[in-house]
């Protein structure tokens, strides 16, 4: 029997009460690290990455005057350095760019940035050259026009995507994209870009999804999904069998307001709280997830790999230590997270101090 979004929060709520008591942890917001050229601002910012000699790449929705997809191109991709200090933009009127999403960062470096508007995937290697292209973007000569969100879906095709989110690999180098806000699937691809399968379709039961928004994978390689508008997390082995799922039921502080809108209240508020937006994992051997809330109450989790909420960072706001729209998170260790907003149009990093010493208010 499927069960059905309320019902499956009426049936969480005991454990709403059971996540009341989590911890708050003491951090501090890096002021100004990222240093733009002068005369440079982001614009949205969905994606953040830290590669291995720890410099930090953006994914912003800033140069909107490329020309249309189906609206304005907005989608750069920058770096900088481990200080923060810029070093160039890769890909510069790139033929892919159109919505920036997400962008990650491979074992070797590689650069995967994922287009949401151009229905591509482009991996970059470290000098910035292309590598591999998934999927392929609609041209005025097909007659190209935005997706119908048709319910039920129209039919997956192999290899392409309808609005990808995200992108992971396994140990064995197989690669896996969320393929996203239309085809509500998991994309498996082999190390060298062959195709194997996907599975998952728009629905509400175990393996199902309503719009897969993030992928990560574990040293033992499972996958754990961000399904977004389900309101939770599936972990799934890399043949896409289900293995279990787990809910993020904080209730949020009184008097939360959000940055945009009306403060949500009953069966909204049910559907908002802990709704995870943008996942990361840390490195090591005792890894932890860290899970960004998608707009109300605009929080951060950690969280434990079997589902434990381990403690809250922040609030909804504008101010530097508060978010708004956390899109993407990158955590290069367990006490440093990078959170990229969309709506506050910017990149914080996050020094964590769980033994209190040092926080935002």
């Amino acid at each position: 029997m499927q069960v059905r979004p309320i019902a499956q929060l009426l049936l969480l709520a005991p454990l709403a009460l059971a996540q009341s008591n989590v911890p708050h942890i003491p951090f501090e917001s890096v002021p100004d690290f990222l240093k733009l050229p002068p005369g440079m601002n982001f614009g949205e910012v969905p994606g953040v990455a830290v590669n291995s000699k720890g410099h930090v790449f953006v994914f912003t929705r800033s140069n909107t005057a490329n020309g249309p997809a189906y609206g304005p191109a907005a989608a750069q991709l920058l770096e900088f350095g481990p200080k923060g200090e810029f070093l160039r933009e890769i890909g510069k009127g790139l033929y892919a760019w159109s919505e920036a999403h997400t962008v990650r960062i491979d074992k070797d470096d590689n650069i995967w940035a994922i287009d949401k508007g151009s229905d591509m995937v482009i991996e970059f290697n470290p000098a910035g050259r292309v590598k591999m292209v998934f999927g392929r973007r609609s041209e005025s000569a097909d007659d190209a026009k935005p997706w119908a969100h048709v319910d039920p879906p129209l039919p997956a095709v192999d290899g392409l995507f309808r609005q990808p989110t995200d992108v992971a690999w396994d140990s064995q180098g197989n690669i896996y994209i969320t393929d996203g806000y239309i085809n509500s699937r998991v994309a498996k691809y082999d190390k060298n870009g062959d195709w194997v399968k996907s599975w998952g379709d728009k629905g509400t039961a175990p393996g199902q999804f309503r719009i897969p928004h993030a992928i990560v994978v574990d040293h033992n390689d499972n996958l754990y999904v961000g399904d977004r508008t389900n309101r939770r997390i599936q972990v799934f082995d890399t043949e896409g069998r289900f293995l279990r799922m787990f809910t993020i039921d904080v209730p949020p502080e009184p008097g939360t307001h959000p940055v945009y809108g009306n403060t949500p209240t009953g069966e909204r508020l049910a559907e908002l709280i802990g709704a995870p937006n943008s996942i990361c994992i840390t490195p090591g051997p005792n890894q932890v997830l860290y899970i960004g809330e998608s707009t109300f109450p605009g929080r951060l989790f950690k969280v434990s790999l079997d589902g434990t909420v381990l403690g809250v960072i922040g609030r909804s706001g504008r101010q530097l230590g508060q978010f708004s729209g956390i899109h993407e998170l990158a955590c290069p260790s367990e006490n440093e997270v990078y959170a990229a907003e969309t709506s506050n149009w910017r990149v914080q990093k996050l020094i964590l101090h769980p033994a209190g010493r040092g926080a935002n208010p």
